[in-house]
């Protein structure tokens, strides 16, 4: 026999390119009732309440929760088994404008889902520590080009933007849900930690790499700290040319990085 809580909330029936559920999210944990489960018409709804709370750092703090807006990144988040707390769906489960008011996306969108955040552990035998990347898209995107490259997941170290805020989401184009990051401080990471310093070191693809390798990035600016330079096995720099830019994006540094030490230890098997 189906337990009382499956009755109203459904987990697996696509409706076109969306999945669909029945709302969790309610007062006091109290079934919804039949009026919550139909279609939702006024922005004083709790499920729309939540949704905007959300938006802020320090609900996603509190409640454990994250959005995830738009067909694809539900679909990533399905896949990926996330725990699901609701997803309204425009013009089914919600009303369209209503919806799109609740977005953070300038032009709206037709589905947002809410999950319970996850977080993995540092390891593999390619891994990214970075610190002070306060930009959430820079930081969306590395979770992206590491999920790309290497086996491990992004260690978060300090002033690092939260993963799960929702322009970092939409940067990882999914990949947050298949490589959930992590959170650590240097003293947990172990393994060749390579230091990149735009103008310093060796050039990483002369380097002979022994896994366990954490790449560490700072911030395009400032840098890594003088505590990763002080930890760092290696010290290494991405070789540009001398007529070009100064520095790389953090994201861009990452992913040139990634991509050439993914390379160099297949290679050196």
């Amino acid at each position: 026999m189906s337990s009382p809580a499956a009755k109203h909330h459904s987990r697996g029936r696509r409706d076109g390119a969306l999945f669909r559920s029945r709302p969790r999210i309610h007062s006091n944990d109290r079934p919804p009732t039949d009026t919550e489960s139909a279609l939702i018409t006024s922005a004083d709804n709790q499920h729309l309440k939540t949704i905007r709370k959300l938006r802020e750092k320090r609900w996603r703090a509190r409640t454990g929760m994250f959005l995830a807006e738009g067909e694809d990144l539900v679909d990533a988040a399905r896949t990926a088994s996330f725990e699901e707390e609701v997803v309204l769906v425009g013009g089914v489960d919600v009303e369209g404008d209503l919806l799109a008011s609740a977005s953070t996306l300038g032009s709206g969108t037709r589905v947002i889902g809410v999950y319970r955040q996850r977080w993995s552990q540092p390891g593999g035998r390619l891994s990214v520590y970075i610190e002070g990347v306060s930009d959430p898209g820079n930081v969306g995107a590395i979770i992206r080009s590491t999920h790309a490259f290497a086996d491990g997941p992004v260690v978060l170290g300090p002033g690092c933007a939260d993963p799960f805020g929702p322009k970092a989401v939409r940067a990882s184009m999914g990949s947050l849900f298949a490589r959930p990051p992590a959170r650590a401080g240097l003293n947990r990471l172990t393994g060749t930690l390579v230091a990149l310093d735009r103008a310093a070191g060796r050039p990483l693809d002369e380097l002979e790499l022994q896994a366990p390798v954490v790449l560490c990035l700072g911030a395009e600016r400032e840098g890594v700290s003088v505590a990763v330079l002080e930890r760092a096995s290696e010290v290494a720099h991405i070789p540009m040319r001398a007529a070009g830019p100064e520095s790389l994006n953090v994201a861009m540094a990452a992913s040139v990085a990634l991509y050439a030490a993914a390379r160099r230890m297949a290679a050196d098997g």
